[in-house]
C-alpha cells in the first residue's frame, strides 16, 4: 500500500520524476552522501529515491516530530535508506536521529545536507566541527525561518559550509510558499477543527506569501479576514486587498479562529489568553512550535478529553474554551499531508537541481547563497512543459531593447 502512495504521489511529480528517470542513466551523484533533514512523507520518499536513483547514499531524519508517515519511513528503509524518524518521537529522541543521520557523514568523499529549518545544520556546526573539517560539504536550506537563522551564523562569523537558500527562490515562492503551503494550513484546519469557515471572523497574523495565501483562501471561504502585521508595507498591502488589520490584542478578542505565519515568537501569548473567545482555535503555519504559546494556553485552564485527533482543548476558568491544533506545530504537516504533490514537485526538483549543482561546482565560500537563476528557470521551465504550457521567446531585438541603456523616447 505505502509503496502505491509514493508511486501515486510520483504521478503528480512529473518534473522531479523526469529527473529521476533521466539521471538514473547519468548517475551525477555517484558517491556521494546525503544528509537529509525533511519531513518524512510520500512527497519527500519521491525526492529521497530520485537522489538514490542518481548514485547518491541518503541518509534521512524528520524536521517536524509529527510530520513523519510512519509507512513511508519503512517503505524508505526497506529501499536501503538510512531512515530515523518516527511519528511523536521525543525531543531527545528527534536530536539523536538529527546526530545519527550526521554521521552517516562521517567516511563521504563529498556530502550535501538539505535542510528544513536549519536544525541539521546548527547540530552539524554545534557539535561535528569534526565533519566539517574532514569531509568537503556544502548544503541547502528549504525554509524561509532555516535561511534566517542561517544568515545569523553568517553574520557573526560562525558558519563553516556553503549553503543555498531554496526558500528564496522565484518558482518555489509562487509553486509551494503561496499555494502548496496554503492549501496545506487549511486542509489541516478543516480536518482538524471540522469548523464551517463561512460566516468566521479569521484572524491571520503575517502577511507574508504564506499568511496571504491562508487569507485569500479563507476569505474564499466566507471567513472574515483581519490581519496582524508588524511590517507597515505588508500591513498596507493587506488593507488594499481588502483585509482589516489590527493590532493582535484588538483582533483576538473578536477571533474565531487565529492563523499565525509569521516566522517569530509569541504571536499568540500569554496577554492574550484572557482576550480569546470562546469556541476560538489556534494554529500555527510557521515553521516552528513557538508562535502560539501553548503553555500559556494550558496554564490558564484546564486540559479536556480529546474529542478529535489533533485537536487539544482547555476550559477557562470562565468557561470559555480555547482549542489548539497539531500542538502549536506546523499544522499542514502534522494535521494533514503537507503542500500537495504538484506544489512539491517544484520544491523538490528544484532541491534535487541545487544538490547536483553544488557537487559540479563545489562552491568553496561559507555563506548564504541564493539559487541560481538558471535552476530556477529550469526547473519552471520543465514544470511548463509537464502541463503542456507554451510560452512566447523574446526577439534578437527585443533582447538587444532590453539589454541597452540608449534605448529611450
Amino acid at each position: 500500500m505505502t509503496a502505491r502512495r509514493i508511486e501515486h504521489s510520483a504521478r503528480s511529480m512529473p518534473v522531479l520524476s523526469a529527473l529521476r528517470d533521466r539521471w538514473a542513466q547519468e548517475r551525477p551523484l555517484e558517491g556521494v552522501a546525503v544528509a537529509a533533514c525533511l519531513p518524512v512523507t510520500a512527497e519527500t520518499a519521491v525526492l529521497v529515491l530520485a537522489l538514490q536513483a542518481a548514485g547518491a547514499a541518503v541518509a534521512l531524519c524528520s524536521s517536524n516530530p509529527l510530520s513523519t508517515q510512519d509507512d513511508v519511513a519503512r517503505a524508505l528503509h526497506a529501499a536501503g535508506v538510512a531512515v530515523r524518524a518516527r511519528r511523536g518521537a521525543s525531543r531527545d529522541d528527534y536530536y539523536a536521529a538529527l546526530r545519527g543521520t550526521l554521521d552517516e557523514l562521517a567516511d563521504a568523499r563529498c556530502g550535501v545536507l538539505l535542510d528544513d529549518g536549519c536544525d541539521l545544520l546548527s547540530t552539524l556546526h554545534d557539535e561535528r566541527a569534526d565533519l566539517l573539517a574532514a569531509v568537503p560539504l556544502a548544503a541547502s536550506e528549504q525554509t524561509a525561518s532555516g535561511a534566517l537563522r542561517l544568515r545569523r551564523l553568517a553574520a557573526e562569523g560562525l558558519l563553516r559550509l556553503p549553503v543555498v537558500a531554496v526558500d528564496g527562490s522565484r518558482v518555489r515562492r509562487v509553486v509551494d510558499t503561496r499555494w502548496g503551503s496554503g492549501q496545506a494550513t487549511v486542509d489541516a484546519l478543516l480536518r482538524g477543527s471540522g469548523l464551517l469557515i463561512a460566516g468566521k471572523t479569521a484572524v491571520v497574523a503575517g502577511y507574508g506569501d504564506v499568511g496571504r495565501a491562508v487569507a485569500t483562501r479563507l476569505r474564499g471561504m466566507g471567513a472574515h479576514v483581519v490581519v496582524t502585521e508588524v511590517d507597515p508595507v505588508a500591513a498596507l498591502e493587506a488593507v488594499l486587498e481588502g483585509h482589516r488589520v489590527l493590532p493582535m490584542a484588538d483582533a483576538v478578542r473578536e477571533a474565531d479562529l487565529v492563523v499565525t505565519a509569521t516566522g517569530g515568537i509569541g504571536v499568540v501569548a500569554a496577554e492574550h489568553v484572557p482576550l480569546l473567545r470562546d469556541g476560538v482555535v489556534l494554529v500555527n503555519a510557521g515553521h516552528f512550535d513557538v508562535e502560539v504559546d501553548v503553555a500559556a494556553v494550558a496554564a490558564a485552564g484546564t486540559r479536556l478529553p480529546r474529542v478529535r485527533p489533533s485537536l487539544d482543548t482547555w476550559q477557562l476558568p470562565d468557561g470559555r474554551r480555547v482549542s489548539v491544533l497539531a500542538e502549536g506545530r506546523v499544522a499542514g504537516l502534522a494535521a494533514a499531508e503537507g503542500s500537495p504533490p504538484e506544489a512539491m514537485d517544484v520544491a523538490f526538483a528544484l532541491q534535487a537541481l541545487v544538490v547536483r549543482w553544488l557537487v559540479e561546482q563545489h562552491p568553496e565560500r561559507a555563506a548564504v547563497l541564493p539559487v541560481p537563476p538558471e535552476l530556477d528557470a529550469r526547473v519552471a521551465e520543465l514544470a511548463l512543459a509537464a502541463l503542456s504550457v507554451r510560452v512566447d521567446v523574446l526577439s534578437e531585438e527585443q533582447r538587444a531593447y532590453l539589454s541597452s541603456w540608449r534605448s529611450g523616447s
